[in-house]
């Protein structure tokens, strides 16, 4: 478990756990960074509730609960799983016999590679790749070309044909995918074996997806649609960052909108329910629909700040407040869904979970960096999650904890996209128990074991890179992920960072790893019953509903008082006819939320959009705290003045912002790494 001694204290997780006895590449990756980065952007147009200060729906308080010391570091092995040979281009043909002598394909270098979860049966796993160099027809190898969805075994066994994966969707005919969508992003299996969310798809073998006799002829692709017009009309809404709920018969998905004032982001929790003869509607094609759909935000505890309805003139800020942004998935019980929330520090993005019931809130990560794909265990007492805590890579922005998240109105959206160097992640996968990061527990690194030297391919190679979405096995005692070697312009060229070459079969990109957590004994878990349709917090939205307008917080002068002592001065400034803000100051004065540390100084940011992706900062930042999280958070004489595109994610910085925890510097990485 790496040791967090040299990191700022974190508090313990100020939301409770609300647990319950029974168990519970491409174009592609450059929109999903873009739309992660606009979540945040449009939760900046949405509302720090002082427990002193009077607030709507105060029976909502925060749980608490006694939380034990972190678990003891356990053991870990970590293994690559077989894939197919690498074609050595694109052309038609490459993939011959010789690359290939059983014809069964072959996939790119760079294939877009993602792993998703288990089979029920806990030994084949669902993954999606880029299939090339195909021969051309009528020879039967043809059919393995584009984006496919195959199974892997995991047990080191072989299907009949001496390959340890098969391509399931390879050679589906035309008729047998009418309608279907194109993405086939994030697989994930349903219990009965026979079928895969994939996408806005569900791929369907009624023989079973492991069955030796499931081929293309018994494959089917079917499309998933959203009704959204009063009438049935059209192709239905957008659907992405699609997660199929434990119960197998309902799922959650986001949805983007554009507004007058940028774009939008809420999400969603609807049945899957098949219809073999649909009348309206694109595509007129056997389907599935998701019917009884409640978009999950709750209209009264919706904003994170806001203004005190007895005083105008407060600005109060709800830790409990209920409005999903990107949804991330579910527990494994199905209790909670989870997502990336609003900052509850300032420039720390974390992921919280929301009870499905009774809309309890809890803060599932608290560590200063940045946190995006997690999954939670089957018994929902852990997670694993994919962050850049192991880089430090954030820690110049976030280091200084327990600052209000003000300024993060508008800043959010540049500080998550400083996570990457624009197709670089900085991920690695951690295993973190249910109560969190606490104290120096910042949970344990998954692949640590190996030399630890650049380009030589080991476990704990660090230019390889996680990537979305880790998953438990059903047993508990597996995690299955996937890595990304670093690739020019993120390497070479004028990045100060060579590129190595990959060591993984075919000078493969990408790879998939499953960590075996060798002390642990597998378990059972109970099927989990079918949920209601209705979401009790959430707002039903039958087809012709409109999304919910996110009023923000009006420009003027508050005062946020903290919850111990101090308070803060807050302008928020900006285009008066439209509402918009542009500018943040905040001075503090003694602000103390805990009674352990004591915040002064000042902050102000000025943002500007020359277009509706790049985001410029003009940020200047003179904070200074006493206490066990003792430090600073100042920028340069002439301030920290930041450009990044929120599609491509390339770091471009004059000045410089620099923050010191307990005598620790952390500063920002150099421009375009």
């Amino acid at each position: 478990m790496k040791s967090a001694s040299d990191l700022p204290p974190g508090p313990h997780p100020t939301r409770g756990i609300h647990l319950y006895s029974r168990l519970k590449p491409s174009t592609t990756t450059k929109l999903v960074c873009l739309f992660v980065a606009v979540l945040f952007f449009s939760a900046a147009r949405i509302h720090h509730t002082p427990e002193s200060s009077p607030r709507p729906h105060d029976d909502q308080r925060e749980p608490t609960i006694e939380i034990p010391p972190p678990p003891k570091p356990e053991s870990i092995i970590v293994r690559r799983l077989p894939l197919p040979p690498v074609a050595p281009t694109s052309d038609v043909g490459s993939c011959n016999s010789t690359i290939n002598p059983r014809g069964t394909g072959c996939i790119a270098k760079t294939s877009g590679l993602q792993s998703g979860n288990y089979l029920p049966d806990d030994v084949h796993v669902l993954a999606v790749a880029d299939f090339a160099g195909a021969l051309a027809a009528p020879d039967p190898a043809s059919i393995y070309q584009g984006r496919q969805l195959i199974i892997i075994k995991t047990n080191n066994k072989t299907f009949e044909n001496g390959d340890a994966w098969k391509c399931i969707t390879c050679g589906v005919s035309d008729e047998n995918s009418r309608g279907r969508g194109k993405g086939m992003d994030y697989p994930q299996a349903f219990l009965d074996g026979k079928k895969v969310l994939a996408g806005t798809n569900i791929v369907e073998c009624p023989d079973g997806l492991a069955s030796e006799t499931c081929g293309p002829e018994s494959v089917r692709i079917i499309p998933l649609r959203w009704d959204t017009t009063a009438d049935g009309s059209g192709p239905g809404g957008s659907m992405r960052e699609l997660r199929l709920h434990p119960d197998n018969v309902h799922i959650g998905f986001s949805s983007l909108l554009a507004t007058a004032n940028g774009v939008s982001q809420f999400s969603f929790f609807g049945r899957i329910s098949y219809n073999p003869s649909p009348t309206t509607g694109e595509p007129l094609a056997p389907r599935y629909d998701v019917v009884d759909v409640s978009i999950l935000n709750h209209e009264q505890r919706s904003r994170v700040i806001a203004t005190d309805p007895e005083d105008p003139t407060q600005l109060i800020i709800n830790p409990q407040s209920l409005t999903v942004g990107e949804l991330r998935g579910f527990s494994g019980s199905g209790n909670e869904v989870t997502w990336i929330g609003y900052p509850a520090e300032s420039c720390n993005i974390d992921v919280f979970a929301a009870d499905l019931t009774d809309g309890t809130v809890r803060r599932l990560t608290s560590h200063p960096d940045y946190v995006d794909p997690v999954d939670i265990s089957p018994d929902d007492k852990w997670s694993v999650v994919m962050d850049t805590r192991a880089s430090e890579r954030q820690m110049f922005l976030s280091g200084l904890r327990g600052v209000p998240p003000i300024i993060d109105l508008l800043v959010t959206a540049a500080v998550a996209s400083v996570r990457n160097n624009g197709q670089r992640r900085f991920f690695k996968p951690w295993l973190i128990d249910q109560y969190g990061d606490r104290g120096s527990y910042i949970g344990q690194q998954l692949n640590t074991a190996g030399s630890g030297v650049p380009g030589s391919g080991d476990v704990n190679d660090p230019e390889w890179n996680g990537r979305a979405d880790p998953k438990w096995s059903r047993d508990g005692t597996r995690i299955v992920y996937t890595e990304a070697i670093t690739e020019s312009p993120a390497c070479g060229g004028k990045n100060p960072l060579p590129c190595y070459e990959s060591t993984e079969d075919g000078g493969r990109n990408e790879r998939i790893m499953v960590a075996q957590l060798t002390d642990r004994e597998p378990f059972d878990v109970p099927r989990v019953e079918p949920r209601p349709d209705v979401v009790p917090w959430g707002t039903p939205f039958p087809p012709g509903s409109s999304f919910p307008e996110r009023e923000g917080v009006p420009l003027g002068n508050y005062t946020l008082k903290g919850k111990v002592s101090g308070w803060a001065d807050v302008t928020l400034g900006g285009d008066k006819e439209t509402g918009l803000i542009s500018s943040v100051s905040v001075k503090y004065h003694d602000f103390s939320d805990d009674g352990l540390n004591i915040l002064v100084g000042s902050e102000s940011v000025a943002k500007e959009n020359p277009t509706p992706f790049m985001e410029q900062l003009h940020w200047f930042s003179d904070l200074k705290q006493t206490g066990p999280n003792n430090g600073t958070k100042v920028t340069s004489p002439g301030g920290f003045h930041l450009s990044i595109d929120v599609q491509y994610n390339f770091f471009h910085a004059t000045g410089n912002l620099t923050t010191t925890v307990n005598g620790k510097e952390y500063r920002q990485p150099a421009n375009e790494t």
